[in-house]
């Protein structure tokens, strides 16, 4: 300021000067008045042009200072122009900063595997993930500054935004959900700011189903050794207080040793599924021969048809050509053994079973059991594979299957890379097929048991 006063002063001075030097009357007070008009006016124009600068910058969009419009002044103005473009760049610099925070902070809402959505005091919607998209059905551009309770209808989810007792969640189906594949989702609101809230989502599809499933594989196991443990019970109860004949006794004890390899079967089938479960994957440098593998099913199966079919069944196996399996002997031939055997279980007497193996073209190799049993509904086909799903439970028993051979069937093919394909028809018997890849798969020779290239 007071190179502004001194530059006053010295225009000022200057015009007295001027005025004197001119020799008219009064020239001193003259030339001192029009100094300071002309200072007046030149000050005016720096100060305008100063607003001129300031108005650009505040209308401009961009977060930079546009240097070709920056005023060079001299004086008081000039360091005015200079304090002021600094701040403007920090300004500048600062939104920069805020922007780039405000966008790494959406970009990590928007990788959230929940769904997001900021609703404003009014419940409008302010912002939402892909995620929420994906569960309400929203449209992000569309429907921004939407009310929610116009979008998301569910009348639990409409009574929990009115309650205002965001403490715990509420469960409300998903935009997709559908009878036959019902969508949960678990939502959770939490209040903020100036009575602003963020609505979380989560979909709990999995989480419910697996729930679902240990209560059904508790109250499964649970039964299925209640059952012959009473069966047992009352046996060794009648034999202790009652006096029975070498006959009875006989009968009895037969009808418990069947009860105990019946509860011994379903053990080991549990302790299979979880060694199944809980090991590696196999490697593929063992090698094992499909005509071995067929010996063993042959025999368990026509084992198991006596038993079950006084009659008799006609069973065929088609061995093909010589080939050779890599993986865990034990566990394949579990898979294709319980294959066979189930379908003994559920073809009648007379009935014709097949069971084949044939190369494809590509080089897989793809293990057949063809009956002509009952057939499956469609509706139980998705759910075969399931632990204890039975869809005649009565005659599951009957044949002392556990409701877990296809169960280990399917883990078998997951960890030997093979493909299990089911096809059946109500009252045209039933298809079972392994699809090993190529990569497990080879020929041999029948004479030398080489293998062919």
């Amino acid at each position: 300021m007071i190179s502004r006063w001194i530059s006053f002063a010295a225009s000022l001075l200057a015009g007295c000067v001027l005025g004197w030097l001119s020799g008219r009357p009064h020239g001193m007070l003259a030339g001192t008045v029009s100094a300071a008009l002309v200072w007046l006016a030149v000050d005016c124009l720096y100060v305008g042009r100063l607003l001129q600068w300031l108005r650009i910058e505040q209308s401009n969009e961009s977060l930079s200072v546009d240097s070709s419009a920056v005023p060079t002044l001299p004086g008081v103005w000039g360091e005015a122009v200079s304090r002021t473009r600094r701040l403007l760049r920090n300004r500048d610099q600062q939104l920069f900063d805020s922007q780039a925070r405000l966008d790494e902070f959406l970009a990590a809402m928007q990788a959230s595997p929940s769904g997001v959505v900021l609703l404003d005091a009014q419940g409008r919607i302010e912002w939402c993930n892909q995620i929420a998209t994906e569960h309400f059905g929203f449209d992000a551009q569309r429907d921004l500054l939407q009310h929610i309770a116009n979008l998301v209808r569910e009348p639990a989810f409409k009574a929990y935004m009115a309650a205002g007792n965001f403490t715990h969640d509420v469960l409300v189906p998903g935009r997709s959900s559908t009878p036959s594949r019902p969508v949960k989702l678990s939502v959770h609101v939490h209040s903020y700011g100036n009575n602003r809230k963020l609505l979380l989502s989560r979909d709990i599809t999995a989480v419910e189903l697996a729930e679902a499933m240990r209560r059904d594989f508790v109250a499964n196991v649970s039964h299925e050794i209640r059952t012959p443990l009473t069966v047992l019970s009352g046996f060794i109860e009648t034999l202790q207080t009652l006096p029975v004949a070498n006959a009875e006794r006989a009968r009895y004890l037969a009808l418990m040793a069947q009860q105990s390899l019946r509860m011994q079967t379903l053990v080991n089938d549990l302790l299979t599924l979880s060694r199944l479960e809980g090991s590696p994957f196999p490697g593929a440098s063992a090698w094992m021969t499909t005509s071995a593998l067929f010996a063993q099913c042959e025999q368990d199966a026509r084992a198991l048809s006596c038993f079950l079919a006084p009659q008799g069944q006609r069973l065929e196996f088609d061995v093909g050509l010589p080939c050779e399996l890599a993986g865990v002997q034990t566990e394949v031939y579990s898979a294709m053994s319980n294959l066979v055997t189930n379908a003994v279980r559920y073809t009648p007497e007379k009935g014709l079973i097949q069971v084949t193996w044939a190369l494809l073209d590509d080089g897989r190799g793809v293990f057949t059991v063809q009956d002509s049993g009952p057939g499956i509904a469609p509706e139980h086909l998705p759910r075969l594979t399931e632990r204890f799903y039975r869809i005649d439970r009565s005659r599951s028993r009957e044949t002392g299957g556990t409701g877990l051979g296809l169960a280990i069937v399917k883990h078998v093919a997951q960890r030997h890379g093979a493909d299990l394909r089911i096809k059946s028809q109500l009252g045209q018997g039933s298809c079972f097929s392994l699809v090993f890849p190529e990569s497990r798969v080879r020929r041999i020779n029948c004479k030398t048991g080489a293998a062919l290239a």
